[in-house]
C-alpha cells in the first residue's frame, strides 16, 4: 500500500460494521500500524470491530484531540515521515470532518505528504440526504452557542440564511440539550420553516424527520438523549 495518512471513517453508532464500512477499508487498515485518534479505547474497540485478529498490543495510538497542544500535532506524523503508512481515526464518523483531526491533515497537506480519505459515514451528508433540503448549497454550523440568549440569535441568523441564500444550514447540540434546542427552535423560527431532525443515523433506530415548525409545535415531541442533527430550510 501506498506510504499515506489514511483518513479512516469509524461507527456513528452501534452498527454492524459490514452495513457502513467498504471491505476495501479494512485492507487499508489491516496494513497500518501507527494510528492517529481522538479516543484510543474508541479506536480500539472500532478496530476490533472491522477484525477481531488484529493484534491492538502491536499498534501505536497517538491522541489528537481538543486538549493536543498546537506545537505537539506535527510530531504525530513523524511515522509518515519515515515511509511508514498512518490512519487518522475520530471518535465517530469521518475524520477532519467536524473533528481535530483537520489540523493534522492540514500540517500533511502543507508538508507534500500523500492524504488518502476514504469511504465511510458522515452524519453531516447523511442528514442533508434525508431532509430534503437544498443538497447544493447548505452550511454545517458546529454546536450553537450555549447561553439560551446568544443561542436564539444565532438561530434567527441562521434562519435568515436559509431563506436569503436558499441555503440549508445544519447544527449539532449535546444530546441532553436536545429538548432544550428544539424548544428554542419552535419558540423563534417561523411556522413556516421546515426543520429536519436526524438521530442515531445508521444504528438500528435511527430516524430522520422533516416537519414544518408549525407541525413540530403540534407534534410537541420529547427526543431521546441520542446524538441528533438539526436541519433549517425555508
Amino acid at each position: 500500500m501506498d506510504t499515506a495518512l489514511y483518513l479512516i471513517p469509524s461507527l456513528l453508532g452501534d452498527t454492524p460494521v459490514e452495513n457502513v464500512i467498504p471491505s476495501y477499508n479494512h485492507d487499508i487498515i489491516m496494513g497500518i500500524r501507527f494510528f492517529i485518534v481522538e479516543d484510543v479505547r474508541t479506536a480500539r474497540r472500532f478496530l476490533k470491530k472491522v477484525d477481531r485478529s488484529i493484534d491492538i498490543g502491536s499498534l501505536t495510538f497517538s491522541t489528537l484531540n481538543v486538549n493536543t497542544k498546537p506545537e505537539e500535532i506535527a510530531d504525530l506524523l513523524k511515522p509518515l515521515e519515515s515511509g511508514c503508512p498512518m490512519g487518522v481515526i475520530s471518535e465517530a464518523g469521518c475524520p477532519a470532518v467536524a473533528d481535530p483531526g483537520a489540523d493534522v491533515v492540514a500540517i500533511a497537506q502543507r508538508k507534500g505528504m500523500k492524504v488518502v480519505p476514504l469511504v465511510g459515514p458522515s452524519s453531516i451528508i447523511l442528514s442533508v440526504m434525508a431532509s430534503g433540503f437544498n443538497g447544493q448549497s447548505f452550511a454545517f454550523n458546529g454546536y450553537l452557542p450555549i447561553e439560551q440568549a446568544d443561542r436564539i440569535k444565532r438561530l434567527k441568523q441562521l434562519e435568515q440564511r436559509a431563506y436569503s441564500e436558499k441555503q440549508t444550514q445544519i447544527f449539532i447540540e449535546t444530546p441532553y440539550r436536545n429538548n432544550r434546542m428544539l424548544q428554542d427552535i419552535l419558540s423563534v423560527c417561523r411556522p413556516e420553516t421546515r426543520v429536519c431532525i436526524a438521530s442515531n443515523l445508521t444504528c438500528p433506530d435511527e430516524s430522520a424527520v422533516t416537519r414544518t415548525v408549525q407541525e413540530w409545535r403540534k407534534l410537541n415531541p420529547a427526543l431521546p438523549k441520542n446524538p441528533c442533527i438539526f436541519l433549517i430550510y425555508q
